[in-house]
């Protein structure tokens, strides 16, 4: 049974959230907060009193354009508590949902809010802070928030073949179709070098288990995945065949 605070400095808009999520049998208590700072102050409280005190929050449902300090303000600070509550953003706005991932959010919700949407995030919540044992970020950790037909939702990094570089913005390309990003390739480049993705061409990242074939002709090297042939530049040729090379041999 989930301990909710709702923030959200329209009065209708928080009066709204509150009653849908009352309605879950799933939450045991859910209530309000205009404002930043009387979220802060109560999210604060709760901290310092422990989990098991009646004052106590296991999740903040927070909207991101807010009077002062926006959501995504109250979100950076709360990631400097010992055991912050969880955060689900609720936003009119989907050009958040990078910095939503990046402040490891366990969802993102679009208004207006729908039941069955809103269901799915307090499911997500549930999950997380049932499983005590395991680290409470993981899974966000290994997800990227995309955009399908209006409603915001994570994919696993593991199904991502590639990304492609499109401007500002990055093209992650799976094995059932490819999603639009507001990140550039740079910053996916960063995040995911550890996660086995390399940079091959100034408009390609491509994940190295995901290499079917690598092709040299007259030269020039290409790798296959799947059905699409990608160039290898010239400055990357080299660190891409020695990678390559050092995997077979383990």
């Amino acid at each position: 049974m989930l301990r909710v605070l709702a923030v959200d400095d329209e009065e209708p808009a928080l009066e709204e959230l509150l009653y849908l999520l009352r309605a879950d049998p799933r939450i045991r208590s859910a209530e309000g907060a205009t404002g930043a700072t009387e979220a802060l102050r109560r999210i604060g409280g709760a901290v310092e009193a422990g989990p098991e005190d009646a004052a106590a929050i296991d999740v903040v449902f927070l909207d991101i354009h807010m009077a002062g300090l926006t959501g995504l303000d109250v979100a950076q600070l709360l990631a400097g508590f010992a055991a912050p509550p969880l955060i689900v953003f609720v936003t009119a706005h989907e050009d958040f949902a990078v910095q939503a991932f990046d402040l490891k959010a366990v969802d993102y919700v679009l208004k207006p809010v729908r039941r069955e949407r809103l269901a799915e995030a307090v499911r997500r919540v549930a999950e997380q802070v049932g499983d005590r044992s395991a680290p409470v970020h993981d899974t966000a950790q290994d997800q990227i928030p995309v955009e399908l037909g209006g409603v915001i939702r994570f994919i696993p990094i593991d199904d991502i073949a590639y990304a492609e570089a499109q401007g500002d913005y990055a093209r992650l390309h799976t094995a059932t179709g490819s999603h639009l990003v507001r990140v550039p390739l740079t910053a996916l480049e960063e995040r995911w070098r550890t996660r086995g993705f390399v940079r091959i061409h100034r408009r390609h990242l491509v994940a190295l288990g995901r290499i079917d074939e690598l092709r040299l002709d007259a030269g020039s090297m290409s790798v296959r995945i799947g059905t699409a042939e990608l160039a290898v530049s010239r400055r990357h040729t080299r660190a891409l065949r020695d990678l390559l090379m050092r995997q077979g041999g383990r």
